[in-house]
């Protein structure tokens, strides 16, 4: 019973063993990132199986805009985790509260300017995408549901932050298993059932992040013997709202100017018609998987770094690195061998069609290394954020994404233009990706060895 509750509880990072305490917190977040995929990767199978080829289609080509309109939840998320860590890392208990109840209300407010902002400009960006007359109507309606009901999936992302900073990533866990189970229930009965089509996954979507963001509110307001919930630390203060804000806005530009970069390069993807377009939509959620002990040790670096620099230990903040970074690079390099080998059963979840399988393993295969690569970049990345440098990581994605990804694959497709292929290889979307990932992690390695996030330390 002991071991229960030591399991459930929050996790001082602060002392033990780095590796068993990344490890320790990785686990349960990661379990947390597979069931949070699921959301989207249910959506696609069912639409894929249950109404078709060009549903799948639609639902894939409207993530490069919610990921846009969304990235304000990104930056309030990143920003929480990383205070929230370090005052908890200090023992600062009303610093603490006061930088809770702040992410809740600029969460609030930033949810109202999503859902008053979307029904202006969805529809624009998608005909600016030229997205094919066949399924621009499933896209905006798929997208329209999904910013109305923003507001469960914003708390959600933001709580669970909170919580991760505070070393507890079991409730989050236990959040979105439930709301995973909801979304799926859903999913089958809105689409199979009552052939409600792509508004039918949305619904259940937006339902099932509700649910999900009530659990994690209920876990905080338990824990009282952290910090206090109370409206008295809900009043915005400049200092915790700014500190918040100055340390997320970096990430939520990055995430604003990579979802920009996923929109021209969808513009290209979209070129290459429908077929091409629901390859590109099953290996982005195989992708998504793939891409999660990546992520999960991303984040889980940041608390660690966070903490620690809270409690002014950065030699031990040195050693986790190094630690957590070699258990990332082993653990993705395991997953993407099992992704090689898997790869046409796992394409066929999503659809019967045969070119279709065999289209988009093809293009798995090119990016497969990258995965390997970016377990480097998210480790070394999250370090340097958790430390309070969150200006270096948003530099190298810029540059991997602009002046990498962006000219490698407009420029391959100009060059592989032929009678055969009119817009160019289809193959120049996911070589710029495995370029971009590479130099992204030589950069990042490069930038953290020689340690000029450490002079960004302002705690």
């Amino acid at each position: 019973m002991t071991a229960l509750k030591s399991l459930f509880a929050p996790t001082d990072m602060t002392e033990g063993t780095p590796w068993k305490k990344i490890v320790i917190f990785t686990l349960p977040m990661l379990i947390g990132n597979i069931a949070q995929q699921l959301y989207s990767t249910v959506d696609s199978i069912v639409v894929g199986k249950y109404v078709g080829d060009n549903a799948l289609a639609a639902v894939g080509s409207a993530g490069p805009i919610l990921n846009l309109l969304l990235v304000l939840f990104i930056g309030i998320s990143m920003g929480a985790s990383i205070m929230v860590a370090q005052y908890f890392g200090a023992k600062q208990r009303e610093e603490l509260s006061y930088t809770i109840g702040n992410c809740i209300v600029l969460t609030g407010i930033a949810s109202l300017i999503i859902m008053a902002v979307s029904p202006v400009i969805t529809r624009p960006l998608l005909e600016l995408l030229e997205t094919p007359p066949s399924i621009i109507d499933w896209c905006e309606d798929y997208l329209m549901i999904l910013f109305l009901g923003c507001a469960g999936s914003a708390f959600y992302n933001i709580l669970s932050g909170i919580l991760r900073g505070l070393g507890d990533a079991f409730w989050a866990l236990i959040a979105l298993l439930i709301s995973t189970v909801i979304n799926i229930v859903l999913d089958i009965l809105f689409v199979a059932e009552f052939n409600m089509g792509v508004s039918g996954v949305a619904w259940a979507t937006i339902i099932a992040q509700a649910v999900s963001s009530v659990i994690c509110f209920v876990r905080l307001a338990r824990l009282k013997e952290i910090f206090d919930l109370k409206l008295h630390f809900m009043g915005l203060r400049k200092k915790f709202a700014m500190g918040v804000i100055r340390l997320g806005l970096p990430s939520g530009l990055t995430q604003a100017i990579f979802s920009m970069a996923m929109i021209v390069v969808q513009a290209l993807t979209n070129s290459f018609g429908e077929m091409f377009i629901a390859a590109n939509v099953i290996i982005m959620r195989v992708d998504g998987f793939a891409m999660l002990p990546n992520f999960s040790f991303g984040t889980a670096m940041t608390t660690y770094a966070g903490q620690n620099v809270g409690a002014g230990s950065m030699e031990r903040v040195t050693k986790g690195a190094k630690q957590g970074t070699i258990l990332a690079v082993a653990t993705s390099a395991t997953l993407t061998g099992l992704i090689l080998i898997f790869g046409k059963f796992l394409m066929g979840i999503f659809t019967d069609t045969t070119e279709l399988v065999e289209l988009s393993r093809n293009m798995m295969s090119i990016i497969a290394l990258g995965y390997v690569a970016m377990a480097v970049t998210q480790s070394l990345s999250g370090v340097m954020r958790g430390a309070g440098d969150t200006m270096t990581p948003m530099w190298i994605s810029l540059f991997t994404t602009i002046v990498v990804r962006l000219p490698i694959a407009y420029g391959i497709a100009w060059l592989t233009r032929s009678a055969e292929f009119p817009n160019g290889r289809q193959e120049c979307i996911f070589i710029s990706l495995l370029c971009a990932w590479l130099m992204g992690a030589i950069v990042t390695a490069i930038l953290y060895l020689r340690g000029g996030w450490k002079k960004k330390i302002r705690f």
